[in-house]
């Protein structure tokens, strides 16, 4: 059987879908997530955390930084 034969549902989660899988296979019914990820709600957090305004500029400040030491550096010797 081909993969694109197997039924497939979307994550609950995400929204993307997903494929059967064998170990599924028993309680295909039940199956609601794509990935551990997705059932723990990590995904979502991770991606709240990103959105956060205040992680923004600390990661844009961070490469700023590492910017200017690489552009300032001193070459070892």
């Amino acid at each position: 059987m081909r993969k694109a034969d197997l039924p497939q549902k979307t994550c609950a989660a995400c929204g993307r879908p997903f494929a059967w899988r064998r170990k599924w296979a028993r309680d295909w019914d039940a199956v609601k997530f794509c990935s551990d990820a997705c059932r723990t709600g990590r995904r979502e957090a991770a991606r709240r955390a990103r959105a956060r305004p205040e992680n923004r500029v600390v990661a844009l400040d961070a490469r700023r930084e590492v910017d200017y030491l690489a552009a300032h550096s001193v070459p070892f010797v």
